[in-house]
This record gives C-alpha cells, sequence and structure tokens, in this order.
C-alpha cells in the first residue's frame, strides 16, 4: 500500500518510520538538527513550495508534506487496514 504525501508523490507505507508535525522543529533542539543535517546530506524531499504542515521520515528520505500529520496519520491507518 501506499501514501499520497501531497502534489504527485507517493511512497509505500513500509517505508514510513515516523510522521511528524511541523510545530516539532520549533520545540525539540534534536530535530532541528536533525533536519539540518538530513537537508545537508540531501535526504530532504520538498513537495511543494508552499507551506510545509508534517515531517514524513522514511527509510530512504525525509520529505517536507503540505498535508498535516493527523491527516498522514488518518491515511496510513486507512491504508493499512485494507
Amino acid at each position: 500500500m501506499f501514501i499520497h504525501l501531497g502534489a504527485n508523490v507517493l511512497i509505500p507505507i513500509k517505508d514510513v518510520i515516523a510522521i511528524i508535525d511541523v510545530k516539532m522543529k520549533d520545540t525539540a533542539d534534536s530535530m532541528k538538527e536533525f533536519l539540518d543535517v538530513a537537508d545537508e546530506e540531501g535526504f530532504v524531499v520538498k513537495i511543494e513550495d508552499g507551506e510545509i504542515k508534517s515531517y514524513v521520515i522514511t527509510t530512504k528520505n525525509v520529505y517536507f508534506s503540505p498535508i498535516s500529520s493527523v491527516t498522514l496519520k488518518k491515511r496510513s491507518l486507512y491504508m493499512g487496514s485494507l
């Protein structure tokens, strides 16, 4: 099964490690550091140029998604039950 992250980006649900709300970057120094390193190493995929609402960490990349973490979680649970 796949989960839609925004625009035309679909990823396998089995590759998802975490779905994190964008507000976590401002509250956790370790999260900011993780995202900075991922960006420097070339692992960040920005789905759209607009507002980022969540980070989706996978086995290969960190996706900056315009879709809220709550919506992505619901999608992953729904798709996982099919």
